[in-house]
């Protein structure tokens, strides 16, 4: 069973970077893509970046230009560099993967932005 593990959330200034890593745990599978969603209260879930395994990219229209995606193929992990946080990036970030038509989702890591 594969798991995802994700670290590197907490709470952060406005202005602020973080770093969001994702773990796969386990071996011998095939990941198409990896990626985040976050979702805030009150709010649905929503797309904030996914790589695939070709390394094309694709971001959620409120994070382009401050977040920035990457994988490492050999440790089957992804990151998400966060920078120039705002309060409206408050959310728990869940990572989420692709693996053999198979969809996994991260326990979340919570995210918060101070003003």
């Amino acid at each position: 069973q594969v798991q995802l593990v994700e670290s590197g959330g907490g709470l952060v200034q406005s202005g602020g970077s973080l770093r969001l890593s994702c773990a796969a745990s386990g071996s011998g599978f095939n990941i198409v893509t990896m990626g985040w969603y976050r979702q805030a209260p009150g709010k649905q879930r929503e797309l904030v970046a996914l790589i695939r395994s070709g390394g094309t990219t694709t971001y959620g229209d409120s994070v382009k230009g401050r977040f920035t995606i990457s994988r490492d193929n050999v440790k089957n992990t992804v990151y998400l560099q966060i920078n120039s946080l705002k309060p409206e990036d408050t959310a728990v970030y869940y990572c989420n993967a692709l693996i053999s038509r198979q969809v996994f989702w991260g326990q979340g890591t919570q995210v918060t932005v101070s003003s």
